[in-house]
């Protein structure tokens, strides 16, 4: 639970001077919604930010304030925000119907654009989100085993569901969230990350029973807590070994990671993938990908040959046209251009910048990250490391994904929206192709003014 910081905090008092209007609109949001946001992550007290317009690396709150943004739209924006082609695509789309109730054209495109960036499509479902794809992949892989228990890893996030409810921020041990069956509970497996040793005896008590494993190919919340690759290669000898379905979720880092996903990346392929977020260029949609025979149990025909019942899916904004177009329109542009290229090389360059901005402020804190990703270990603890030495891999995901409301954190963003930078809140964030040199100057510059006015409240040693 993310606690109000101290009234009496500069830091505090300087965000609530520079963003009135966002304290208004949160005033009227918490009569509207729980906690008065309408996704967990963007809850942060004393208020949240209120967004008016985005463009490229920015955004403008209701005040007139201008951010450079690493929220991303939650990873969806790897172009960055209202990309012109994407939106002139989606502006032309709109003019045609936002919504045929039958198939079309778009999505045909859309799905042979996926198959011809990530060769383990061999086929495609849509899906509303990439909450509603995890569902999907597991329900396939329990069909197509006839096994009943799901392995997952601490700390990996895999939306909402019930059966990723917990494991996640809390309830390590296994044990439900409130609303979630106990009985459900105990059919997931929980494992913990790099422990090859551990992954092993687990899947040789439950192994048998075990429909399928599923993943952040990276590691969780895109990379905190990173998996090491070889870790992720013995994940999918055993499971091929003991027929076990391996699904990579893919929400985050798929077409991020790499033209082809974290899979093309570490040369793993997955038996199914679930996307999100950059597949549809900033708008609603998902998608179930994948070998065919799996996929095939959603088709009435190749249900009915094989002996089996069909299972049930529908979705009324599965394929919608409008994330469509978004999607098609984003898609082309990483198969045809450098963006994940430059995107990678910025994030490189200001993880760096950030490191220095550390060794020379005197701080036991890093910055780390791979790909577009980057991390801020604020170091609660107070353990002896240097920006330069750390090992994220040295760590636990105990250690690494820092808790909700810890108020070193909450400060951190606040002061860091009060120069003009908004990260998100692990913290840390995603880059854009969108971002430049002139962003990357200013998010260095906000970042050294907020550990100074951390270390003047006492937050830094």
């Amino acid at each position: 639970m993310n606690a109000m910081p101290p009234t009496n905090s500069p830091i505090v008092a300087a965000f609530i001077a520079r963003t009135p209007g966002s304290a208004a609109n949160y005033a009227a949001a918490l009569r509207l919604f729980p906690g008065g946001v309408t996704h967990d992550s963007r809850y942060v007290r004393p208020h949240p930010l209120a967004i008016v317009r985005a463009a490229g690396a920015c955004k403008w709150d209701v005040d007139g304030n201008e951010y450079v943004d690493y929220a991303g739209g939650h990873g969806a924006l790897i172009l960055g925000h209202a990309h012109p082609a994407v939106t002139a695509r989606v502006a032309e789309q709109l003019a045609r119907g936002t919504h045929y109730g039958a198939n079309h054209a778009l999505e045909n495109r859309w799905a042979e654009l996926i198959q011809e960036l990530m060769p383990s499509a061999e086929m495609v479902r849509f899906t509303s989100s990439g909450t509603e794809a995890t569902l999907m992949a597991l329900r396939l892989a329990r069909a197509a085993t006839g096994r009943r228990k799901l392995l997952r890893l601490r700390g990996h996030f895999h939306g909402w569901h019930d059966h990723m409810a917990f494991g996640v921020t809390s309830h390590f041990d296994g044990t439900p969230t409130p609303g979630v069956l106990g009985a459900l509970a105990q059919h997931v497996v929980l494992a913990d990350p790099n422990d090859e040793a551990g992954l092993v005896a687990l899947l040789d008590a439950e192994g048998a029973d075990i429909a399928a494993a599923i993943l952040e190919p990276t590691g969780s919340s895109y990379g905190q807590v990173p998996l090491r690759p070889e870790f992720v290669r013995r994940l999918r000898a055993e499971t091929a070994a003991r027929g076990i379905v391996l699904v990579f979720d893919e929400v985050v880092t798929g077409f991020r990671v790499s033209r082809g996903g974290a899979q093309e990346a570490l040369g793993i392929r997955p038996d199914l993938t679930t996307l999100a977020k950059i597949l549809s260029g900033g708008l609603p949609g998902g998608a179930v990908v994948g070998r065919r025979d799996l996929l095939e149990l959603l088709d009435p025909e190749r249900a009915a040959a094989r002996g089996v019942e069909k299972i049930p899916h529908q979705g009324t904004y599965n394929a919608n046209p409008l994330s469509a177009a978004a999607g098609i329109a984003t898609l082309e542009i990483i198969r045809d251009t450098d963006a994940v290229a430059r995107t990678h090389a910025y994030a490189a360059r200001l993880r760096a910048a950030l490191n220095d901005a550390l060794e020379q402020e005197g701080v036991h804190w890093a910055v780390y990250g791979t790909h577009t990703g980057m991390h801020v270990f604020v170091n609660p603890k107070g353990l002896p490391i240097g920006p330069r030495s750390f090992d994220p891999l040295a760590m636990g995901y105990a250690e690494l994904k820092i808790p909700r409301g810890n108020q070193t954190v909450t400060k951190l963003l606040l002061a860091m929206r009060t120069r003009g930078v908004d990260l998100a809140p692990w913290p840390g964030g995603p880059a854009s192709a969108a971002h430049g040199e002139e962003d990357l100057e200013r998010t260095v510059e906000a970042f050294r003014g907020a550990v100074r006015a951390l270390r003047e409240e006492g937050e830094i040693a």
